[in-house]
């Protein structure tokens, strides 16, 4: 059933956040003054602690404290990024959902882009770093070649008119989520499974040009040496999935 237009929606926030004491509270602080700016209300954030063993916590307690709009939740083991996101993915109350880094790359003004955009109806939007009008500041060399070769094979063996598949900051309906289950990935690899999966299951997405800037404290949990199997995987998987179960998990419209 397709979705009608202009219909409300409350945006729930996941920011997944593993030793983000230096990061965490400014981007908390630069979302919620952004949204306070726009006059929206109706959103929430949902900070998962991913054991944290710095001071994380504390800045959540803090924040938590003083603002309605922001709660967190300790995520038990087994940690890493994708079981960090999937606990996100339990906890939201919204009736969509933006992944969002802990460390203030992604811009508070394009989760308002995407606020507005699913709230004009969008299924799921993906932000594109690499498309007209995107911005991409301090991206290291290296992981800027291997990130667009990786883009290149992916875009190709999907055949997407998309070209930033692996940048995990996107939003989906809630609809989308519950759509995409069950999620495998238990690392950075959940990036691309979220939306060749919602591709792949035939929910719709649109493109908007973002801005991205690289982190200026803390460190990246990012390590590309240990993740090129578990991206491949993920990608055959998903591309297997779309070609041999014969629609078994394609939506009903």
């Amino acid at each position: 059933m397709s979705i009608p237009s202009a219909q409300p929606v409350f945006l729930s926030i996941v920011i997944p956040a593993h030793n983000e004491e230096g990061c965490i509270g400014a981007t908390l602080d630069a979302i919620l003054a952004r949204f306070r700016q726009e006059e929206i209300a109706d959103f929430e954030i949902v900070v998962v602690n991913d054991n944290s063993r710095d001071g994380t916590e504390g800045v959540l307690q803090d924040f938590s404290a003083r603002f309605p709009q922001v709660r967190y939740v300790n995520n038990a083991a087994p940690n890493g990024f994708g079981f960090a996101v999937r606990r996100g993915l339990k906890e939201f109350r919204g009736q969509a959902v933006a992944i969002v880094m802990a460390d203030l790359s992604d811009s508070p003004a394009d989760i308002v882009t995407y606020y507005r955009r699913l709230k004009a109806g969008a299924e799921c939007v993906f932000g594109s770093r690499f498309m007209r009008g995107s911005r991409v500041v301090d991206y290291p060399r290296l992981k800027l070649t291997v990130n667009r070769l990786a883009n290149l094979f992916v875009k190709w063996l999907f055949r997407l008119d998309y070209n930033d598949v692996t940048n995990a900051f996107k939003a989906y309906r809630r609809e989308v989520i519950e759509g995409i289950q069950p999620l495998l990935s238990h690392h950075f690899n959940l990036t691309v499974e979220m939306p060749l999966k919602a591709i792949g299951r035939g929910f719709t997405y649109e493109r908007v040009p973002i801005s991205w800037t690289n982190r200026v404290a803390g460190e990246s949990k990012l390590r590309m040496k240990e993740m090129g199997s578990r991206y491949l995987f993920i990608v055959l998987y998903v591309w297997l999935e779309k070609k041999l179960s014969r629609g078994d998990y394609h939506r009903q419209r």
